[in-house]
C-alpha cells in the first residue's frame, strides 16, 4: 500500500498538542516493531500562506507548505484551539473548497467548528470538546453533536473530543489502516492506553467529578470505578475510608463535587453503556456486572437517562466490531 498523505492545517493560535499528538501517533507508524516502514504515512503541514504560526502555548510551528502548494491529502487533519473559534474566512473558504474531496476529513477538538463553518459537517453526528458542544449544536443546527464521545466517526468524516482525544482518534486510524498490532505498538512507545480502560465517554463521572485531594477518599474513588457489583452503599464506602456515614458523606460532595450515591449511580451507568457499545455481552449479565441486580433496574437508569431502554440503546450505539467480554472495542460510532 503506497503511503497515505496526512495533512495538517495550521494556524496562529492553534492548540500545539492537537497537532503534535496526531502527528507523532502517525510518525509511530513508520517505525513498528522497530523497522522503518516507506508504506504508512507522509505527514505534512501548510499554513495559509507557508509562514510560521504562533501556537496558544506560545511555540512556533514551521509549516511545510502553503495550502495552495500543499499536496492532496488522503487525510486532511483540522485540530482546534482558540485560532479555529476565530478564523482567517480564507482558511474557512479553502476548507469549502478541498475538504470534500479528502477521502478522509478528521478534526481534533475545536477543530470540528472549522470543519462546521465550511459546511462540512451538515447532516453528520459529529463530536467536539465538551465546553464548546452547546456552541457548535446552537450556532450550526443542521450538525448532531453528541457531547460524550471521545470520537465520533460517521462515514469518512471522524471528529474528536477535547486535546488528548486526538492521540485516541489516531490511534483508532492507525489501527483501522494498518492493524491493531501497529497501533498497538505506537501506543506502547508512546506510554499510552490503545484504548482507554472504562467508559469512553469525555466527561464521564471521573473526569466531571474532580478527584478528591484525601488518599482515602481517592481511594474510594477508584474502588467504585473498579467495582461497580459490589455494596456501594455510603456506610460501606465511609467504613473503607474509616470515616462515619456522615462526614464521608459531606466530604465526599465537598471535594468531588457530587454525592457518593451520584457517583455510583454515574460510574455504573457508564460500565453498562461501554458494556452495550463494545461488547456481545447479554442485558442481564450487564446489569449483574454493573451492580444494578437486574435487567429492570438497568432498564429505569438508561430511561432515565438516555430516554431509551438498554436494547434500543445498543441498536442505535454499538460497534460493529465488537467481541464477548468487557474491554475489547472502543466506541468508534
Amino acid at each position: 500500500m503506497a503511503a497515505r498523505t496526512v495533512l495538517i492545517l495550521l494556524f496562529d493560535d492553534v492548540q500545539s498538542l492537537d497537532v503534535t499528538g496526531p502527528a507523532e501517533v502517525f510518525a509511530g507508524a513508520a517505525f513498528c516493531q522497530g523497522s522503518l516502514r516507506g508504506d504508512t504515512y507522509r505527514i505534512r503541514t501548510a499554513s495559509l500562506d507557508g509562514g510560521p504560526v504562533r501556537t496558544s502555548s506560545g511555540l512556533t510551528l514551521v509549516p511545510d507548505h502553503a495550502l495552495a502548494d500543499a499536496p492532496a491529502p488522503h487525510t486532511l487533519l483540522v485540530p482546534g484551539g482558540r485560532g479555529s473559534r476565530r478564523a482567517d474566512p480564507r482558511l474557512t473558504a479553502w476548507l469549502r473548497e478541498h475538504g470534500p474531496r479528502a477521502p478522509r476529513l478528521v478534526s481534533v477538538c475545536t477543530g470540528a467548528i472549522l470543519l462546521a463553518a465550511a459546511g462540512l459537517l451538515d447532516g453528520r453526528r459529529v463530536t467536539t470538546h465538551w465546553a464548546y458542544c452547546d456552541r457548535l449544536a446552537r450556532d450550526h443546527p443542521a450538525v448532531e453533536v453528541d457531547p460524550d464521545p471521545i470520537y465520533v466517526r460517521d462515514g469518512n468524516v471522524a471528529t474528536s473530543a477535547g486535546v488528548t482525544a486526538g492521540i485516541d482518534l489516531a490511534l483508532a486510524l492507525v489501527e483501522e489502516d494498518h492493524g491493531r498490532e501497529t497501533a498497538l505498538s505506537i501506543a506502547r512507545h508512546l506510554v499510552v492506553f490503545l484504548r482507554r480502560p472504562g467508559n469512553q465517554a469525555q466527561f464521564s463521572a471521573q473526569l466531571s467529578a474532580q478527584t478528591a485531594r484525601r488518599e482515602p477518599l481517592r481511594e474510594v474513588q477508584h474502588w467504585i470505578t473498579e467495582h461497580p457489583d459490589d455494596d456501594l452503599s455510603v456506610e460501606s464506602l465511609a467504613s473503607r475510608a474509616r470515616l462515619s456515614p456522615r462526614h464521608f458523606a459531606r466530604a465526599f460532595h465537598a471535594e468531588t463535587g457530587m454525592t457518593p450515591g451520584r457517583y455510583v449511580d454515574r460510574v455504573r451507568l457508564e460500565q453498562a453503556r461501554r458494556l452495550l457499545e463494545d461488547t456481545t455481552d447479554g442485558v442481564e449479565g450487564i446489569s449483574r456486572t454493573c451492580g444494578y441486580g437486574t435487567p429492570e433496574a438497568m432498564r429505569r437508569a438508561f430511561v432515565k437517562a438516555f430516554g431509551a431502554p438498554p436494547a434500543e440503546y445498543r441498536r442505535r450505539f454499538h460497534s460493529p466490531q465488537v467481541r464477548s467480554g468487557s474491554g475489547t472495542t472502543p466506541r468508534t460510532t
